[in-house]
């Protein structure tokens, strides 16, 4: 039987760079550990199916030593205020499925002679962040109790993404790789990105996380946005990384979601309440777990109290998650995996002959047929 000359340390770092645990991988592949301590070689088709197990390029296996994997943008996710070294294959090619998405949006836009947009990089850390947040807001068309307007703060979220949308933001809302609902994505890895750009500029958020944190991070990636930083973040507790940028952009997101002037009259009228963080939630169209988290800026409530309410706070909404899981509409949940913005865009360019359907399909990781059937909507809204 032929076997392949393979070095253990690739087969090591393929291993450890998928972060399927040992145990797992060695009931796919019995030899595995023989084959790290270069006891045995796989064979050609032993080595192909680790590749596709682990999610690692064949031809990986073949180079004088394993690859760095680093992240095309800054790396923000922290863990006990250290980076996080490596990315997983998962997050690398959604941020690199982005990237593509992104490269052609921007270049479609300029054929079709659209301007830049004026408010990206038009913040500077030295500003002001209350300033910022009231610029964004005016920049989106949100008076300032903008979002208790909805009757709910999911309501007030699916709103933002609405007006992101209209002033030319990509908003990406998705928790899987593509739309392979067999490769998840971790929360606690990264809670999103943000690829800044003055033509196409696109945020992603991991809809894994529970909604009561998405907001906060679209808002977050918002004040990157303005201050043109692109970066890539878990936001662990909602507490941002040790760094000016993330420190800056957090308060950005806290301003703009519930004002301090506002919040600090409220505060004295439900401190006393069983409940308080409910009844601000309700009062500004938050999360709870925002209220809290504002009620830790401003020094209303103590370090301590605030990780025992959002530890609390997560564990229930997840496992209310989980009782409510489902798959919900394909392609309905492929307007927050692609981005309306950007799928009728891709839509109308291949109708128009701008983009070939082949191309198209590899855009939107779509079939022909899957493609044709979403697209219908976007052909009879144009009738």
């Amino acid at each position: 039987m032929s076997r392949v000359d393979v070095k253990p340390e690739l087969i090591r770092w393929a291993r450890e760079r998928s972060g399927i645990t040992p145990d797992v991988l060695l009931k796919r592949f019995p030899k595995l550990e023989q084959w790290e301590r270069e006891e045995l070689r796989p064979t050609l088709k032993q080595l192909e199916n680790l590749a596709k197990k682990t999610l690692t390029p064949l031809g990986y296996f073949f180079l004088p030593e394993p690859p760095e994997d680093k992240l095309p943008i800054p790396d923000f996710r922290t863990v006990l205020d250290k980076t996080i070294k490596r990315p997983s294959p998962n997050l690398l090619e959604t941020v690199q499925t982005m990237q593509r998405r992104q490269k052609w949006m921007r270049e479609y836009l300029i054929e079709e002679g659209e301007k830049p947009l004026s408010f990206v990089s038009s913040a500077s850390i030295k500003d002001d962040p209350k300033d910022v947040a009231a610029d964004i807001r005016k920049v989106l068309d949100l008076a300032v109790d903008w979002a208790r307007h909805h009757p709910t703060w999911t309501d007030a979220l699916r709103n933002l993404r609405m007006v992101m949308e209209r002033v030319g933001i990509m908003p990406v809302f998705n928790g899987v790789v593509g739309n392979n609902t067999h490769r998840k994505l971790d929360v606690n890895e990264f809670r999103g990105f943000i690829l800044c750009d003055e033509y196409a500029p696109l945020v992603f958020i991991n809809s894994a996380d529970v909604k009561a944190a998405q907001m906060f991070t679209v808002v977050h990636e918002l004040a990157h946005l303005w201050l043109g930083k692109d970066g890539v973040f878990n936001l662990r507790n909602l507490q941002p990384a040790d760094d000016d940028v993330e420190k800056f952009c957090n308060t950005v997101a806290a301003e703009f979601l519930v004002p301090e002037k506002e919040f600090a009259a409220y505060w004295t009228k439900v401190k006393q309440e069983y409940e308080p963080f409910q009844y601000l939630a309700r009062h500004f169209k938050v999360s709870p777990l925002v209220a809290a988290r504002r009620a830790l800026d401003l020094a209303f409530l103590s370090k301590s109290a605030f990780f025992d309410f959002y530890n609390d706070y997560m564990e229930d909404s997840r496992r209310r998650a989980a009782a409510h899981a489902g798959g919900g509409d394909f392609y309905t949940n492929l307007d927050m995996r692609l981005g309306r913005r950007f799928a009728e865009t891709v839509v109308r360019a291949a109708v128009e002959g701008h983009l070939l359907y082949r191309d198209a399909y590899q855009l939107t990781g779509l079939n022909s047929e899957t493609f044709d059937r979403y697209s219908e909507g976007f052909k009879e809204k144009r009738q």
